[in-house]
């Protein structure tokens, strides 16, 4: 043999295990005797190659240790050889049936006793280069996961950083605020949450709702600065920047960009119809846009535009209870009062 291999010999009768032992040990091998099946269970651990096994045993006869050895996860690998006088077909296969992969008939034949050693260690030793080779690979596959959920969370990461630095440039045309953007994002998670939108959809909604008027990046100062009312030319400009958002976003591959194009697109709809740009109504505009309509309204109801101050909480809340089933989906604005403890302490700790 190439090199030593670890065998176990089981047999209630000590000269059997000493010729054993006497003819492995010229072979190279290592042997550990045993003198029942229960010392042998003691004994067996993984860095056994091998067992030959006596079938009539006190104790433990040798079908029920090889029983026990194919239970345990820990040897269940290990060829087993029952040495035996029996000659019973029905013996033999109830032998195979527990699990024994060979058997050496008594008297033992040492020309025998070495092919039949040498054929299930051969084998045992395949079986090791497998397992070895299969754990390596799961090893690997797992490392190349862990490599990759890495990668896609730092792409994850970039995503929502050029989210944010797009939305601060539209910020360099309009008056509004890095927090009325924040606050408006953690409204619409809310929102999304509480209406029992999977853990992604929330994501989506609450990264991408910061992008609801990047088109009023294409809209002129002297429009969107206008400290006064504007007139209905001026208003019909103002109205264009959820198309010049929505276009601007569907050039998007990104699952974020794609939701911000939504969001952008119909979040001046209105439940009633009345909304732009497309006169949806219900059900028909997008939910996302609907969610993102309600936070998007109660932040500019409560923060200062160049147009007009803030509006006090208890009259915002007035016009938002107004809204629902006209500008508002009634349910959205439901789950809006249901969560109003919530949201005022977003609006408390971010303030402008």
């Amino acid at each position: 043999m190439e090199c030593k291999r670890k065998i176990l010999v089981v047999d209630d009768e000590p000269h059997n295990i000493v010729l054993l032992e006497g003819i492995l040990t010229k072979l190279g091998h290592d042997v550990v005797g045993a003198e029942n099946a229960v010392v042998a269970l003691e004994k067996l651990d993984r860095t056994f190659d091998l067992v030959l096994s006596d079938v009539k045993m006190p104790v433990m006869n040798g079908f029920e240790f090889v029983s026990r050895i194919r239970e345990n996860v820990e040897t269940q690998d290990i060829p087993v050889i029952m040495v035996t006088t029996l000659s019973q077909k029905d013996d033999r296969l109830k032998a195979v049936e527990v699990g024994a992969n060979d058997f050496i008939t008594k008297p033992i034949d040492i020309v025998e006793l070495k092919i039949r050693t040498e054929s299930m260690l051969r084998q045992k030793g395949q079986q090791d280069e497998i397992n070895s080779f299969q754990f390596d690979l799961h090893e690997m596959v797992e490392s190349r996961t862990m490599e990759l959920r890495e990668a896609l969370a730092r792409l994850d990461d970039a995503h929502v950083e050029t989210i944010h630095h797009l939305c601060a440039a539209a910020e360099y045309k309009d008056e509004e605020t890095a927090c009325h953007l924040v606050r408006m994002a953690e409204y619409s998670r809310i929102l999304a949450e509480n209406i029992y939108l999977d853990r992604k959809s929330v994501q989506l909604i609450h990264t991408s709702a910061p992008m609801h008027d990047i088109g009023k990046i294409g809209i002129p100062d002297s429009i969107l600065l206008k400290p006064g009312k504007l007139d209905d030319e001026e208003w019909k400009a103002m109205q264009r920047h959820a198309e010049i958002g929505g276009s601007i976003l569907s050039m998007g591959s990104s699952d974020y960009i794609n939701m911000g194009a939504v969001i952008a697109l119909s979040h001046h709809e209105k439940w009633d119809g009345s909304g732009y740009p497309s006169g949806l109504a219900g059900e028909d505009i997008p939910l996302p846009g609907r969610i993102c309509a309600v936070a998007d309204v109660f932040d500019a109801l409560t923060s200062k535009r160049p147009y007009k101050e803030p509006f006090s909480i208890e009259k915002s809340l007035e016009i938002m209870k107004e809204g629902r089933g006209a500008h508002f989906d009634p349910q959205l604005i439901d789950i809006f009062f249901d969560n109003l403890d919530d949201i005022l302490e977003i609006k408390n700790k971010r303030s402008d």
